[in-house]
Order: C-alpha cells, then structure tokens, then sequence
C-alpha cells in the first residue's frame, strides 16, 4: 500500500504546487492578482481552484493517515492567499513523509467507514483503487484544467512532472 499511496502523492503535490508556481508568475507576467484564479472555476456549481488543492490535500493526508494508523492532521481550510495554498501543500508533504512502509502493515487488511456511507465499510485495496486515487487526481487534474483554462501555460509534462526512467 504504501507504494501505491506515498510516492504518486508526493510527486502529483510536487506537480500542483509547480501548477500554482507558474500561475504566480503568469500572474505576474500578465499583471493581475494572482488571488483571482484561487476562486476560478470551469463551471458555476464547481468548487473553485482553492478548493480543489484543499480537497487534493485531505485526501493524500486521509488515506496515508488511514492506511498508517497515524493521526490525520487538522487543516481549518482557512487559505486565502497562494502562499497559504502552496503552505498547505507543503504540510501536506511535511506529513506524507512521516509514513515509511512498514507503517502499512496492519492498514493493508483494515476495514475503512465514512459517515456518507452508514453501516458499509471498504477495505483498503479498494479504498485506495476505488476512492483515494481516483479523487485525489480528479481534484489534481481539475486544478490543472482551471489553470489552463485561465491562460496558465501548462503541458502533460508539467502534469506527469518528473518521470524515474531508467537506462536501458
């Protein structure tokens, strides 16, 4: 689990934080308030840009947190500024790398309740296969999209970030 976990959190906060790096300095090139894209959204009923880092954020920490028995930090969602935004993720980061592998251990086997789920629980594979994963980078990409789409230069290379490939 922690394989599958750690490291694809690690790098995609990486990526965002990169993401949020160049909209400051778009910002800046373009001359305007870089606060103007955290509200930014691709639709009306979408949780804007600052929301999606923050969601981002919960769940890279909830599931390393679930998966490790550890404690999930607190984060009061309380940024207002891109370099609160950026701090978030760099927290977020702080605490993924507390986790090593044999903290996942006894979480491999864990049953997983939510309160939006009432007398259901999943254990972990699916939980991470079927939930962690799959909304961490829907909110990642959708972070990206908000940033393209208000002019931010960004390309799949920005996104996939650094790639360990080897020598043949």
């Amino acid at each position: 689990m922690y394989e599958q976990t750690v490291p694809v959190f690690r790098s995609m906060l990486t990526n965002l934080d990169t993401f949020l790096q160049k909209a400051a300095a778009d910002a800046d090139t373009r001359k305007f308030d870089v606060a103007v894209l955290l509200q930014s959204r691709l639709a009306p009923d979408q949780i804007p840009l600052l929301g999606q880092v923050q969601i981002a954020c919960d769940v890279a920490k909830g599931c390393v947190a679930r998966l490790s028995g550890k404690e999930v930090p607190k984060h009061e969602d309380t940024e207002t500024t891109l370099p609160e935004v950026r701090e978030r993720i760099a927290k977020t980061l702080a605490f993924i790398e507390t986790a090593q592998p044999g903290d996942f251990q006894n979480g491999a086997s864990s049953k997983h309740t939510f309160p939006w789920m009432p007398g259901k629980y999943i254990e972990s594979a699916p939980f991470v296969n079927q939930v962690a994963l799959p909304n961490f980078y829907f909110h990642v990409t959708t972070a990206y999209a908000i940033l393209r789409h208000n002019g931010v230069v960004l390309g799949k290379a920005d996104f996939l970030g650094k790639v360990d490939f080897k020598d043949l």
